[in-house]
């Protein structure tokens, strides 16, 4: 993005009223240019911890296999419900701009205020440990990193990359290009290394007389839990819908860049997971706080610092990438009028979002303070597959609401009733199995109800109110203060 992209439309001659400005933005993202978004997003740091809690909650090796690859297969039933919608509200935005035109603003706001407030700091949270993990694994590697080396250093990355943020977009961007390089070649490097392996005959775990001798009796609760794991690894599907208006030919490109997208991370993720076995037993992956450390140390001998090394900057670069892309659904929520004017506001010479950055910086060095990475995974992938269902259904409710809009993309009505059937399915028996990481996930949300009608619906304010400044960030601030202090208790207990 560089600064004529953020600049001002020259208003008309005979027309100089205030309504005639608007921001315009240039159709740059091409067919291969989305297919970078949509991987680029996905792969983070995911891969390296979720399957942990994938084996933990499958109970065999089989079975975890068999999640990793419908939970592609579900992503991309979901892609094709988000292809359809992001060309029938051609809006930037993703979910919260179709939900608040489907829905109307209360819904909307309530989806805006789940991210702002919990899920995208909550996703920050958790690749800020893993970086900080993978970083200090191999000084402790014996034992797993003091808790708070690894909080002092993810709250210095968080600190660091914000303030490159709140310094330029073109640095940032840069980043994200840099360090996508180390995502691609430590996943690379695990793929190659566990396909020698297999070659060399070293895949007993993967025998299915093996792979699916269960260590205990599974359950749909647990299989959930399971899904959910997977999900976060997944989480970033649909982040080409948040940049809809800047993509050529959408109704083209948009479609085309999930087919090939999709698919293509479902089986880099699947032989990722097969590279693991190939050399590691289930209790080894278990025991192991960075999968991919332990993996590097069985194989590659003297070598084995580039593992690592290799995730340290694929996690960094994710943590940017998330910053950029939560300011920015910060900054349109406030442009909206969702939430205060004042994350609207951009710097004048660096044209970044700098009250939107500090408020994500700032919640996520709070959720930083409390749990664990993998109580937090379950935590923020409920988060999203709540916002997810609700977006599906809203697109099957439009439908309804206006069976003869034309819609250049039309996926088959199975598509989207097969997703809200798995949705439904996950959501209950995760609710079932966590009902406090779930629940409160609920309550977060619902504390935006009173938030809307007093920030957003109540228009004619008594002076007083203004004087006084009751504004959402402070009763953001609180909700999460609560949200902390709640959580804190559930898993001390």
């Amino acid at each position: 993005m560089n600064r004529r992209n953020c600049a001002k439309q020259e208003p008309n001659v005979q027309k100089m009223d205030k309504s005639s400005e608007r921001v315009t933005l240039k159709k740059e993202i091409g067919l291969l240019s989305a297919c970078a978004i949509i991987i680029g997003n996905i792969i983070g740091s995911g891969i390296f911890i979720s399957p942990k809690g994938v084996l933990e909650h499958a109970g065999s090796v089989g079975l975890s296999l068999v999640v990793w690859v419908l939970g592609g297969g579900i992503c991309a039933l979901g892609s094709l419900c988000y292809a359809e919608l992001g060309v029938t509200i051609p809006k930037s935005g993703g979910d919260y701009s179709y939900v608040t035109e489907i829905f109307g603003g209360l819904v909307g706001f309530l989806l805006l205020w789940s991210a702002v407030l919990i899920m995208y700091p909550t996703t920050l949270a958790v690749i800020a440990l893993t970086f900080s993990n993978y970083v200090l694994q191999p000084v402790f590697q014996n034992c797993i990193p003091p808790f708070l080396a690894t909080r002092l250093l993810s709250t210095i990355c968080i600190l660091f990359l914000t303030w490159v943020n709140c310094s330029s977009v073109r640095w940032a961007t840069r980043i994200q290009d840099f360090f996508t390089v180390g995502k691609l070649l430590a996943l690379g490097l695990i793929i190659v290394v566990g396909l020698v392996q297999i070659c060399r005959g070293h895949y007993d775990a993967l025998r299915p007389s093996v792979a699916f001798e269960f260590t205990r009796e599974p359950s749909v609760g647990q299989i959930a839990l399971a899904f959910l794991q997977a999900s976060f690894a997944f989480s970033g599907w649909n982040f080409l819908n948040y940049v809809t208006e800047e993509v050529v030919e959408p109704r083209k490109n948009l479609p085309r860049a999930i087919y090939i997208s999709i698919p293509l991370v479902t089986l880099v993720y699947t032989l990722t997971n097969i590279a693991y076995f190939s050399s590691m037993t289930p209790e080894e992956l278990l025991a192991s706080n960075a999968v991919a450390v332990t993996f590097g140390e069985k194989l590659l001998g003297m070598f084995s610092w580039i593992m690592p090394i290799s995730v340290a900057l694929s996690t960094f670069g994710g943590i940017n990438g998330y910053l950029f892309t939560s300011s920015r659904l910060c900054f349109s929520g406030a442009r909206e009028g969702h939430l205060p004017y004042l994350l609207a506001m951009i710097h004048l010479k660096n044209c970044t979002p700098i009250p939107a950055l500090l408020v994500c910086c700032i919640a996520t060095i709070l959720i930083l303070c409390i749990g664990e990475t993998h109580n937090l995974i379950n935590y923020v992938s409920f988060i999203n597959y709540l916002s997810y269902g609700v977006t599906i259904a809203g697109l099957m409710y439009y439908r309804w609401k206006k069976p003869n809009l034309f819609r250049p993309i039309k996926v088959n009505i199975l598509v989207p009733v097969s997703y809200m059937v798995f949705w439904a399915v996950l959501l209950c028996f995760s609710l079932y199995s966590e009902p406090v990481v779930c629940g409160l996930g609920m309550v977060i949300m619902l504390t935006g109800v009173p938030v809307y009608f007093l920030g957003v619906q109540w228009q004619n304010k008594p002076q007083w109110v203004y004087r006084v400044r009751l504004s959402p960030t402070l009763a953001r601030s609180c909700a999460l203060w609560c949200f902390l202090k709640m959580t804190r208790q559930s898993w001390r207990h």
